[in-house]
């Protein structure tokens, strides 16, 4: 087999787009594929509101997209999607219980497959995630998880220099007490994307179909630790890594919130074990404490309601290093916009300080008119607007790494296969320490 010639498009096909991440795939234009897409899905809400956030692309005033919908409808899409197998690479979003078998079933049918975090959120089917990748590499197919975040302008940064030597020194051990590496993320339930509402089906309430926190959006905290402190090794999660404690605790919604985000005027028979006095214990908040190749990790993966006026989901990281501390804050003196600030140690300023110097005059090739500001002990990046593109945007840029890969199958990284099942390991065994 050879690799797909530059002037053929690829048709994709979306199966149950329950999560708008399918949509914002679809937020652009890309020459490699084609705008006819096949869309399998049950006739109800969620296909509903998928389609309004295409329609509001193609039709906006500003650069509009010009998508074709194929609309399938039944009560079996998957099997509807195998049977007519109508393009070469199908997205998944939305219902995470059982993803993995839609996965692989994809795979063993010929199609490459995009699909969103997190693939797994048990333990137990850690194997069938092997055995996908595996089957991916046999075909010669692309299997690959929506990891947004690597293509944040402050997580690039913080890969950057913490990988410099001169500033960073090298990765400290620490400690349960006092881990070499600190993550926070806090997602919000109900929020505005694309301009819309964000409605949510039940099932993101039933932690046994989507998930607890960390084994879903903490997946892309796990997944930045290691790409951040770890660039390009292949880390093996039999040795590298070593899930000390987790625990899980909920949020509590009222039954008014709940209707204002589901547009159910009750709580399901199906949450009726989560119900209490009247109120929803949606047990989603998940903290972790793990090895890393030595260096001890702590993640606090969060949700709550909704972000005050003015700020958003949260992401903040601390990596200590023998020289400094390179740190992504987003707090009130941030304005809560993600910064990025190198600390070092007392006896380091003067030497890391002129190290930071001469890596900007380095980057200075990539990112044009970065820059540093010297406050007291420590440094911040100056990040010009133009490279915070947002959230969204950002499937854009994954998608196009991703067809880059179904271009040719060759030149994905060997480490990508061993990155994932080292970030499912660490997600899906935290789960099961908070539920043991």
């Amino acid at each position: 087999m050879t690799s797909q010639p530059l002037s053929a498009a690829f048709r994709l096909i979306i199966v149950d787009p329950g999560h708008f991440h399918a949509s914002l795939i679809q937020r652009e234009m890309y020459s490699a594929l084609d705008p006819r897409v096949s869309v399998y899905a049950r006739l109800g809400p969620e296909l509903l509101d998928y389609l309004n956030r295409v329609s509001l692309f193609n039709n906006r005033k500003d650069n509009p997209t010009h998508w074709n919908l194929d609309i399938h409808t039944s009560a079996d899409p998957m099997a509807a999607m195998l049977h007519d197998h109508p393009g070469d690479a199908v997205i998944f979003t939305g219902r995470n219980r059982g993803k993995i078998d839609r996965i692989l079933a994809s795979l063993q049918a010929g199609l490459h497959v995009f699909a969103d975090k997190p693939w797994i959120i048990s333990l137990s089917d850690l194997p069938k995630l092997e055995q996908a990748l595996d089957l991916a590499a046999t075909k010669r197919l692309i299997g690959y998880d929506i990891m947004t975040e690597r293509y944040e302008i402050t997580s690039l940064l913080q890969r950057a220099f913490l990988n410099t030597p001169s500033v960073f020194g090298s990765l400290e051990k620490g400690s349960t007490a006092s881990p070499a590496i600190y993550a926070k993320s806090i997602h919000h339930v109900m929020k505005v994307v694309g301009g819309l509402p964000l409605r949510r089906p039940v099932w993101f309430f039933d932690t046994a179909e989507y998930g607890e926190a960390l084994a879903d959006v903490g997946t892309h905290v796990v997944d930045l630790v290691q790409w951040t402190a770890f660039p390009d090794a292949a880390l093996d999660y039999h040795k590298d890594i070593e899930v000390l404690a987790g625990r899980h605790w909920p949020l509590t919604l009222t039954q008014a919130q709940f209707q204002q985000v589901t547009g159910e005027a009750a709580f399901p028979a199906s949450l009726a074990p989560s119900v209490h006095n009247g109120k929803l214990d949606y047990v989603c908040n998940n903290s972790v404490d793990y090895t890393l190749r030595g260096a001890h990790v702590k993640l606090d993966i969060l949700w709550n309601w909704e972000a005050a006026p003015g700020t958003g989901d949260v992401y903040e990281a601390s990596f200590r290093g023998t020289r400094s501390r390179i740190e992504l804050r987003q707090g009130k003196p941030e304005n809560f916009i993600p910064e990025i600030y190198i600390v070092p140690s007392p006896d380091q300023r003067a030497q890391v300080f002129a190290a930071v110097r001469e890596k900007i005059a380095a980057l200075q090739k990539t990112w044009p008119g970065l820059d540093a500001r010297e406050s007291g002990a420590e440094m911040r990046l100056v990040i010009p607007e133009k490279y915070r593109v947002g959230h969204e945007a950002h499937f854009g840029q994954v998608a196009t790494r991703f067809i880059e890969y179904m271009r040719s199958p060759e030149s994905i990284p060997a480490w990508e296969r061993s990155s994932m099942l080292a970030k499912y390991f660490v997600s899906t065994m935290g789960v099961e320490l908070a539920n043991r």
